[in-house]
């Protein structure tokens, strides 16, 4: 029987799972969800829109990549909401795994990174900015296999 690589359990067909863009920041959240406190991330519908790319689903299985685009764990999707930014509960907002306390520090911090210029570049638009009813798409997920030896 054939397995096709959408379906795969081998991290070298699934796709890539990749926080934020290379840097500090994305070494911070990929360190977060090797030590468990992660398992949530945002992302605005205009970046699926933008991008061309299907929503997440649940059962889906990505690689995630730190930095250096090494493959670290496979995760697996829990759960996948679109909510507007301000349905954004302090539930959801602790389970980012980013230290945030109030749904107001995590809005914030999300705020910051999709108005930086990398975000605006990314979805070719230099202005782009979120409201409160701009949509988001909540996922949860699971660690399923760790890959690197320090993971």
């Amino acid at each position: 029987m054939t397995v096709e690589p959408a379906q795969s359990t081998d991290p070298a067909f699934l796709p890539k799972a990749e926080f934020a863009f290379p840097g500090p920041l994305r070494d911070r959240l990929v360190a977060a969800i090797l030590d468990g406190s992660k398992t949530a991330t945002t992302a605005l519908l205009a970046q699926y829109e933008h991008e061309g790319e299907p929503l997440p689903s649940v059962g889906r299985r990505s690689v995630v990549v730190d930095s250096d685009d090494r493959p670290m764990a496979v995760i697996e999707v829990t759960e996948v909401r679109v909510v507007s930014l301000d349905e954004v509960d302090l539930t959801y907002a602790l389970d980012e795994g980013e230290g945030y306390t109030t749904v107001k520090d995590w809005r914030a911090e999300q705020e910051q990174f999709w108005h930086s210029d990398e975000m605006r570049q990314a979805l070719g638009d230099p202005r782009f900015t979120v409201h409160d009813p701009t949509p988001a798409v909540l996922q949860r997920f699971r660690v399923t296999t760790r890959l690197h030896p320090s993971a």
